[in-house]
């Protein structure tokens, strides 16, 4: 393929996570001997909104639409993205070859440097920022019921340093962008998923080419891991059954289980969908072989619309639209 393809445009944003991530799907691709990849930085119009709350500028989907349309027009061969900001329905024509092996999937409270990496969380947070994303809220407000939730945006170090100037007790965001970024020790700790279910994809990068571009789909092909493959394919069909968009309060999580009886892969899914008050939480478990990764994702899907989650959903949206 190295000598077909002299090089890739690597579409990406232009953050310190988004260049990581970028670099090290290149690093991944270079590994396996495929081309060199050239990054194509794309200002996506979430990046331009830096003021204004993601549920108010219209979702997550802001941070990939330009880097979509750079693909489909064939400026870029392939595009780098946090999974997690991928919308259940890709546009006609893309597709994802590639995953990179999942980091740590779940959110993170981080708390200001005058507390101490240990700082006891038992408080009640007077001031927390969440990140904007509705589904931390909707979660979070059933643990810290006191708390006052406000958005936060910019880079991750811009956030830690708001954070440490006082101007907030708590920080949640996901785990993974701090470990990637070398921020590890700010974590005060992990809030298990029985607390708040992270977002559907979150910590696993995605690589998205062209369908029709077999050329560069074999070469990206080549790092798609099995493991974060499955459980992005079992999460995004949980997202699917349930009609969800970028800014409904729906979380997800597939990790690996205990075997089968017949000595199979198993894949454990928990997924939730709570109202924007915390006041109504419904929740899904079931699980199956690997193969059986995107059906997972459907039942447990079906599962919490029976249990009544097309409610919360339809009064979330709703809201959204006032």
């Amino acid at each position: 393929m190295a000598n077909v393809i002299p090089d890739l445009r690597l579409g990406t944003r232009g953050s310190p996570l988004a260049l990581w991530q970028a670099n090290a799907v290149a690093a991944h691709i270079a590994e396996h001997g495929g081309p060199a990849c050239r990054l194509v930085v794309i200002k996506t119009t979430g990046d331009r909104l830096q003021e204004e709350p993601l549920s108010e500028a219209g979702g997550k989907r802001l941070f990939v639409k330009e880097i979509e349309d750079a693909l489909l027009r064939d400026h870029i061969d392939l595009a780098v993205h946090s999974s997690k900001d991928l919308p259940a329905a890709l546009p006609p024509g893309l597709e994802i070859a590639g995953v990179l092996p999942r980091e740590d999937p779940l959110d993170a409270m981080v708390l200001p440097t005058t507390t101490g990496r240990h700082g006891a969380v038992s408080h009640q947070p007077s001031a927390m920022t969440i990140d904007d994303r509705v589904r931390r809220i909707a979660q979070l407000a059933r643990l810290f019921p006191n708390a006052r939730f406000e958005p936060i945006r910019g880079n991750l170090d811009t956030r830690l340093r708001k954070l440490d100037s006082g101007r907030y007790s708590a920080l949640v965001l996901a785990a993974a962008g701090l470990r990637r970024l070398g921020y590890q020790d700010r974590i005060s700790m992990t809030l298990p998923a029985e607390v708040c279910v992270p977002a559907p994809g979150q910590g696993i990068i995605a690589i998205e080419v062209r369908s029709d571009d077999r050329a560069v789909r074999d070469v990206v092909s080549g790092i798609r891991d099995a493991a974060a493959s499955a459980a992005l394919e079992a999460e995004r069909a949980v997202v699917e059954a349930l009609g969800g968009g970028c800014q409904t309060p729906v979380g997800a999580l597939a990790t690996p289980g205990a075997r089968g009886e017949a000595g199979e892969a198993v894949l454990e899914l928990v997924a939730c969908v709570v109202s924007l008050d915390g006041s109504r939480v419904v929740r899904g478990h079931q699980r199956a072989p690997v193969h059986d990764a995107k059906c997972l994702g459907q039942r447990v899907g079906v599962q919490l619309m029976n249990d009544g989650a097309g409610e919360i959903l339809a009064a979330s949206q709703r809201r959204g639209s006032e």
